[in-house]
């Protein structure tokens, strides 16, 4: 069998960072459409819990995604990207489960979802710096 190309195995990768962004925020979708148990309560502190976890890792692998599609960009605009693109999704998730019995749009879990964003999104780029022996404030 030949080894790819660089170009070729670059794009793969790119492609596969992709799919795992979509793989992920369809895992969200699918817990979301699950009507709460009788007696759970949204403000527990594991489903506050589980909104920063499950949108730490929607903007982690945002984050790396979007650097494999654009390396030269500057390195705050991706970190940027991400967030935004985590929070319009956990906004739209939130709509989503209005429609779900037993289930809520609550502004609430928006914050938290920003939150656990904030801390993936910060976390791949805090990391990707300190790799790259630079600081993430620079350019």
């Amino acid at each position: 069998m030949r080894a790819e190309s660089p170009p070729v195995a670059k794009l793969n990768s790119m492609r596969l960072r992709f799919v795992l962004v979509l793989a992920w925020a369809t895992i969200i979708f699918i817990a979301s459409s699950f009507p709460n148990p009788p007696g759970a309560s949204g403000n527990e502190w594991r489903y506050n819990l589980a909104h920063m976890v499950e949108y730490a890792i929607l903007g982690a692998l945002t984050v790396l995604a979007l650097r494999a599609y654009r390396p030269n960009s500057r390195r705050f605009v991706i970190p940027a990207a991400a967030f935004t693109f985590a929070i319009l999704y956990g906004m739209s998730d939130e709509f989503h489960q209005s429609f779900v019995p037993n289930r809520d749009a609550n502004w609430l879990d928006v914050g938290f979802d920003a939150l656990g964003a904030a801390l993936g999104t910060g976390a791949v780029s805090l990391i990707r710096g300190i790799r790259a022996g630079r600081s993430i404030v620079q350019d």
